[in-house]
């Protein structure tokens, strides 16, 4: 279903405020054709190492033009190639991603509103304007001059509408979805459309005969809170009539917690070994926490036993520290608690951060 979007003529509305939502268009790959403009136009897949003979390897993410062949993002590798045999497979680059995703957020930053940063390629802005088509339309072309790389803008009352408003404009479109014309565009759409709803969820509403937006909006709240909890039953509803948070938050993003995770290219069935990988594994999130300058107070290890069984055990630290022998020391004893009897094709270790705050008193 498409809907027409409103110029600024037919709909000129007097100044308030509003939320934009600003998506880079197939960002990672559009930062490789940056890199590579020979590929412009090309079936492109970027992952891994780039080599799709690889086992449990994965796509990042793929050009219109590989999609075409339903290759996406998440897909193995090694299906991306047979749906796709002519594409070119790049390597990931997360470091050039991120710088190119700092000049974009820094292009946003120059005009005067606020910028809520939400991933390398996604931000909320919030701005008071009479026209919020002409200020999307003007970030848009501000961006592309200054990176070389499209967005859509998406144009709402609140971040869930200008979310779901940012895709319906891609590629390279701006879209508005206000409270005037959620239910003429959202309606019979369904409930799986919803920002905040995936396919799981949706089996459930079904379930219960709730199929579509207007479905789910019309539900009686006492009913999702017994199916579904006194918080996240009735949060499904007041998605579906189209509300959702409308501040826009320039604290800069701090990490909560890290990780690392290794999935092998053969399952590991030996004891020593898996405990080698877990200790190599600690080691690492120590090392990065200690030069991000952050303590550690959790530690979690997380297996994946063949085919796709995944289990996780965590376990408090005593005090808080970025010590690798001593997150060695409690990622093995987590790892004591699984059945090691399957094999096992990835283990990780993730940490939880002390805020910024406790790390201060801590190293003072």
């Amino acid at each position: 279903m498409s809907a027409k979007v409103r110029t600024p003529a037919e709909d000129r509305t007097s100044i308030k405020d509003w939320i934009l939502h600003v998506d880079l268009d197939q960002f990672i790959a559009a930062v490789e054709i940056l890199r590579h403009p020979e590929l412009r136009g090309k079936p492109v897949v970027v992952g891994g190492s780039g080599d799709p003979t690889q086992p449990r390897t994965v796509a990042a993410t793929a050009t219109y033009e590989a999609r075409e062949h339903g290759v996406h993002s998440g897909m193995p590798l090694r299906t991306a190639l047979r749906r796709c045999p002519d594409a070119v497979f790049l390597p990931s680059d997360p470091p050039a991603y991120e710088a190119a995703s700092e000049r974009v957020m820094a292009t946003l930053r120059e005009f005067p509103v606020l910028v809520e940063v939400w991933g390398w390629d996604e931000a909320f802005i919030g701005a008071r304007t009479d026209d919020p088509e002409a200020l999307a339309a003007t970030l848009r072309q501000a961006v592309l001059a200054k990176t070389a790389l499209s967005c859509s803008v998406g144009i709402g009352d609140n971040k869930h509408q200008a979310k779901l408003a940012s895709a319906f404009a891609k590629p390279a479109g701006v879209y508005r979805l206000t409270s005037d014309n959620w239910a003429e565009i959202m309606n019979d759409r369904p409930t799986d459309a919803l920002w905040g709803i995936g396919a799981k969820i949706a089996k459930k509403l079904a379930d219960l005969g709730l199929h579509t937006v207007a479905q789910l909006a019309a539900a009686d709240p006492a009913d999702l809170a017994r199916r579904f909890g006194p918080t996240n039953g009735p949060w499904y509803r007041y998605l579906a009539l189209g509300r959702g948070e409308a501040e826009v938050v320039t604290t800069p993003w701090i990490a909560r917690g890290h990780s690392r995770e290794t999935t092998f290219p053969e399952d590991l069935t030996d004891r020593a070994e898996i405990s080698t990988q877990v200790a190599t594994l600690a080691r690492q999130v120590a090392a990065d926490a200690t030069a991000a300058g952050r303590i550690i107070v959790r530690v979690s290890v997380k297996v994946r036993f063949t085919p796709f069984l995944t289990r996780s055990r965590q376990s408090k630290l005593p005090l808080p520290t970025s010590d690798a022998a001593e997150l060695s020391r409690a990622a093995l004893t987590a790892l004591d608690r699984f059945d090691l009897t399957r094999p096992v094709r990835l283990l990780g270790v993730a940490v939880d951060y002390a805020p910024p705050d406790q790390t201060r008193t801590a190293r003072s």
